[in-house]
């Protein structure tokens, strides 16, 4: 743990000089209280750092949600052994890419049964948090179960005893992105307004009791909501596709769910917070929790250590080392099935910005991370699916 300043303290051993510099400016915010946690995956983000942990008293920070609200991870230990999966693995790969739209702006042609139902309950949610979601996007029905792109994906992995897991990453889709987006513009416009000098503008509030942070504030949980029923909803087709590779039932002996994008009410150092965790986990004393790595690495399965100086919260993923541009110009498709040998995947160049190098090594993470959460399970890939 490194004390940056009397309002900023850092568990990251990797920390770029620029994005210290960032994760400074948004500690230097009058409403911080006690402090911003930085988390060892910490990297650059729009306005507010991914991976830190903002507790605010008063105000909520859109950008230190993020675009991509509720964002997160799902997964699924069965009863089956790794010796189980016999035959080409390819076969259990294209199902769940023909099971799950992928990509940004690929969504289902008609929804199932099990979505539909899921609309109905996220139909409800949005008439509670008074506002059409449609005003966001005409086709939001339809974005339910897709996966989307970037860092996004679908595994099959197991664990140290062999037992499999099954293991998703994704959020809110194109409908949280358009929520988390109008809600930035929002504050944006509310701050030149009223004249308020920001150390980066990305970082404009709303101020609790505001008519424009309760808008933010339902439709925020909303989309919180429709994040996880989404992983559900994804969960459940993977879940059918590989019980039709191994001819069986699929027990599920864990189902984990956690976001890594969100904002909820805590308390924190004696005080009622909005605690954001851009990029970071819930890590209070046993809440379970999921830690990928790049494609590529390990992945853990978690429980929390309540660490109160990190703001019982704990790191999401390995965090970028190089940009996704710079992934590209310094990487070879050589280079990622190397990275990639002995797991299928879907071999192209377009995976080239998510190569196992262009992160942080998770191994260092997890060290950096010793005194946040416990690990309980490490999770090898056997099978990778992700958009493009």
């Amino acid at each position: 743990m490194w004390q940056i300043n009397e309002r900023l303290i850092s568990w990251a051993s990797i920390l770029e000089e620029e994005t210290r510099r960032q994760a400074e400016k948004a500690s230097r915010l009058p409403f911080i209280h006690p402090h911003i946690a930085l988390m060892p995956d910490a990297h650059l983000g729009k306005g507010a750092t991914v991976g830190s942990v903002i507790p605010t008293v008063g105000a909520i920070i859109p950008a230190a949600v993020g675009v991509d609200i509720g964002c997160g991870m799902a997964a699924v230990r069965t009863q089956y052994h790794r010796d189980d999966l016999v035959g080409d693995l390819r076969g259990l790969r294209t199902s769940i890419e023909e099971a799950v739209p992928l990509s940004a702006g690929s969504y289902n042609s008609r929804l199932t049964e099990s979505a539909r139902r899921r609309v109905d309950q996220l139909t409800t949610e949005a008439e509670k948090a008074e506002f059409d979601p449609l005003r966001y996007a005409k086709n939001w029905t339809l974005q339910l179960g897709t996966l989307g792109s970037g860092n996004h994906f679908i595994e099959v992995c197991h664990d140290e005893s062999g037992a499999v897991w099954l293991f998703l990453h994704s959020g809110s889709r194109g409908i949280g992105n358009k929520i988390a987006t109008h809600h930035i513009q929002v504050a944006r416009q509310l701050m030149e307004q009223r004249r308020i000098d920001l150390p980066d503008r990305d970082l404009a509030y709303l101020e609790e009791g505001s008519d424009q942070f309760d808008a933010y504030l339902r439709e925020l949980r909303w989309a919180q909501t429709f994040a996880l029923i989404n992983r559900d909803e994804m969960m459940d087709r993977v879940i059918a596709c590989f019980a039709d590779f191994v001819g069986g039932p699929v027990e599920q002996r864990d189902r984990v769910q956690c976001h890594h994008n969100y904002t909820e009410r805590e308390t924190h150092y004696g005080e009622q917070v909005w605690l954001s965790r851009k990029g970071a986990i819930n890590a209070a004393r046993g809440v379970p929790g999921l830690i990928p790595g790049s494609m590529g690495d390990a992945s853990y399965v978690v429980a929390g250590k309540g660490n109160a100086t990190a703001l019982n919260s704990s790191p999401h993923g390995a965090g970028r080392a190089y940009s996704r541009t710079a992934a590209r110009k310094t990487f070879t498709r050589q280079q990622l099935r190397e990275a990639m040998k002995g797991i299928e995947f879907r071999d192209t160049d377009a995976f080239l910005d998510e190569i196992p190098q262009a992160y942080k090594p998770i191994d260092v993470v997890m060290k950096d991370a010793e005194d946040l959460v416990e690990i309980r399970h490490t999770l090898r890939q056997m099978v990778n699916v992700k958009g493009d």
